[in-house]
């Protein structure tokens, strides 16, 4: 086996496949959604070059699709702190037991593999206002009555609504890869912290974080790409409705491509996710590395 790492050709053999998968599902699909955004296209009639008429309209005409950029960087910033601050969170509580681990381990990822349908039946469910959801029930018991309403129907809390069901489904994924970060680190490295006096506080900030900070970092990268390709839990719950209050980019951009069968603006959508999604893992980048 050694042998073989040894070769570069034996490397860039095996590496070969998996490059040309990445090509054919990741890299063609991007560049034809670049082609397809330079034409006016209904699927059926010939296409129609109009160059970049479609990003102008996208970025200067369309009141809908800021509406839709500015619901999803709600949406974002809800999703990365469920995922990565509460599982961070979990994940260092995890680190002060052993007992019963495992189960709570188990526990908190089983969201991770259920489907998508399942989940929205669920939260639709919890935060139904008639008949009465669970949540609106235990507001109602706890003397919280005037906090009970439509919770997917409401316009100011229908986007809160419908981003805690993805951001609550992936919380165990984030808590198993930092709790992997975390119980990584030497105990040496902790024990020697705790002889020089450092508080929990200090040794988190001072030697945790600065130890896992790579790892973090991908987290971060994950829960904000996964974010702002949002698309399966909002379009089951809500449809984008009530209004716009709850329309992201990828739900914007399925219907005017595939329901009002505008290819091209559609595609224009599409590349501007694309873009949008290499914009921030740069910044995300930056901003950790400047930190460190």
């Amino acid at each position: 086996m050694e042998k073989i790492l040894r070769d570069r050709k034996a490397i860039l053999v095996f590496l070969f496949p998996a490059l040309v998968v990445y090509l054919f599902t990741v890299l063609a699909p991007i560049l034809w959604s670049m082609y397809y955004s330079f034409f006016s296209w209904d699927g059926i009639s010939p296409m129609k070059y109009i160059g970049f008429d479609n990003y102008v309209r996208m970025l200067t005409h369309d009141k809908t699709f800021w509406k839709a950029f500015e619901n999803n960087m709600v949406y974002v910033a809800i999703i990365v702190f469920m995922q990565v601050c509460l599982g961070l969170l979990v994940a260092m509580l995890l680190t002060t037991i052993h007992k019963g681990r495992e189960l709570f381990k188990t526990l908190y990822f089983t969201p991770a593999i259920i489907t998508s349908v399942a989940i929205s039946q669920l939260f639709q469910s919890i935060f139904s206002f008639e008949p009465i959801g669970i949540l609106n029930y235990v507001l109602q018991k706890f003397g919280l009555e005037v906090w009970t309403r439509p919770w997917l129907t409401d316009l100011k809390w229908a986007l809160t609504a419908v981003s805690v069901p993805e951001g609550w489904r992936f919380i165990g994924l984030y808590m198993i890869i930092l709790f992997t970060a975390l119980i990584s680190i030497p105990s040496d490295v902790e024990e020697a912290a705790h002889i020089d006096g450092a508080s929990s506080w200090n040794l988190f900030f001072h030697i945790k974080f600065p130890m896992i900070k790579p790892v973090l970092m991908v987290t971060i990268i994950m829960a904000t790409t996964g974010a702002l390709k949002g698309f399966d839990i909002p379009y089951l719950l809500t449809n984008g409705g009530p209004g716009r209050a709850t329309e992201l980019l990828p739900t914007y951009m399925y219907k005017t491509a595939f329901s009002r069968l505008d290819y091209g603006y559609g595609s224009a959508m599409a590349v501007f996710i694309v873009i949008e999604s290499l914009l921030a893992v740069a910044f995300i980048r930056k901003m950790m590395d400047e930190k460190s």
